[in-house]
């Protein structure tokens, strides 16, 4: 792992600013959702239907639907770079945020996560944090198209998933690369390579499941945002929501994945969740994943209250017969790294913010678990991700 130590931070000073202006702002008016529509209401993409093949999954009762959801978690906390008060600080907090990102090892989680969905067989899967890194300049570091790597963990397995319908959500950088130790700080010094981060919503499909097709992909973004002033200008991961229109055995309903902002930005996340419920969560049989980053408790935010409220959503967790089951969040903090490193070897889990919900015919059966909570491997990072998943299965009808 590298990053920039005192000797070089005075000589980045004079380079930070500049840099930042040439390569980051730009990126920054796109995080902000400038020259990007479907803002708001959402848009529907117009896609071409697609539909998957029956081969014998669920034998008994074929209105049976499992779903799953997963937070892949981008690999780092992003604190330092939010926090950073002056351009030299934000380039440090970058170069220490990708150093994390590469410690925690997506390659790694993936595999654990491509078991579990192995091992659970999930018709369909909502992803958060679906992150893609691409790096840039002069023999940069290898960067993570975390989509990809999945896909790729999924396909070894002999799993057939296909990626049906993805929300493009924020799109940040480049910002420079100060990675010393990497080869991307010249003599000069000179700053030679770059990153970028782009956050995406992912909904998967079983390509395997009995008589479930699917059509329609859609994606929209909340009017809602928290924007972040930072030295650099504003931060914001436009946050929005992914959707297909589905059926199993000829009965319809409507799959949507969401990611909402989070509990410090308590108002914001409030109105997501009220233009969830709006526009793609609105009427008929829905079935909804995702992070909602509100504590079922009611200790956080009103947005898991709002989802729940009568005529809304069913939540597929019953705590009385399944216990707390939390799903947030892996915590350490273990410098020079950033915070969230997975390498805490005990769970830190205390909260359930990472929700199945569904409305009208699906209706859970009462089968749901927490997946993901225990340790993977015997080394950092030990975790497949700062959340737990969680699959249930519904009953589709009847």
């Amino acid at each position: 792992m590298s990053h920039p130590h005192a000797p070089a931070r005075r000589a980045l000073v004079a380079i930070a600013a500049a840099l930042v202006c040439a390569l980051l702002l730009p990126g920054l008016a796109s995080a902000n959702g400038k020259g990007h529509g479907g803002h708001g209401k959402g848009h529907a993409k117009g896609h071409a239907k697609h539909a998957s093949k029956a081969h014998g999954h669920h034998g008994k009762d074929k209105r049976r639907l499992t779903v799953m959801t997963q937070n892949l978690y981008l690999g780092s906390s992003l604190g330092p770079a939010l926090e950073a008060a002056t351009p030299e600080g934000f380039v440090e907090a970058v170069a220490r945020i990708y150093a994390t990102v590469q410690y925690t090892n997506f390659p790694q989680r993936a595999s654990a996560i491509a078991d579990t969905i192995a091992d659970k067989g999930p018709d369909l899967v909502g992803l958060q944090e679906v992150t893609k890194w691409t790096t840039g300049g002069v023999n940069p570091p290898p960067g993570y198209d975390f989509l990809a790597i999945l896909e790729g963990e999924l396909a070894a397995r002999g799993l057939h998933y296909t990626a049906a319908a993805t929300a493009n959500n924020a799109k940040i950088g480049p910002a420079p690369l100060a990675l010393a130790g990497q080869g991307c700080v010249q003599p000069g010094p000179v700053i030679t390579c770059s990153v970028t981060l782009e956050d995406r919503d992912v909904i998967l499909v079983n390509d395997d499941a009995p008589e479930l097709t699917w059509s329609n992909p859609q994606s929209g973004r909340y009017s809602a945002q928290q924007v972040i002033e930072s030295p650099v200008g504003p931060l914001s991961f436009d946050r929005g929501w992914a959707g297909i229109d589905a059926r199993l055995k000829g009965l319809p309903f409507r799959f949507v994945d969401t990611h909402l902002e989070t509990e410090d930005s308590p108002l914001v996340q409030q109105e997501q969740a009220a233009e969830f419920l709006a526009g793609p969560a609105k009427g008929g049989t829905v079935v909804a994943t995702g992070d909602f980053n509100s504590a079922a408790d009611g200790s956080t935010t009103t947005s898991y209250a709002q989802l729940t409220a009568p005529g809304k959503f069913r939540d597929a967790w019953d705590e009385g017969l399944l216990g707390p089951g939390y799903t947030c969040c892996q915590q350490s903090n273990t410098p020079p790294l950033a915070p969230g490193a997975l390498n805490n070897p005990v769970s830190t889990l205390g909260s359930r913010i990472d929700l199945i919900l569904s409305r009208a015919s699906a209706r859970s059966t009462g089968q749901a678990e927490v997946v993901g909570d225990t340790p993977f491997q015997a080394e950092p990072p030990f975790w497949p991700s700062d959340h737990a998943g969680v699959v249930s299965t519904l009953r589709i009808g009847g």
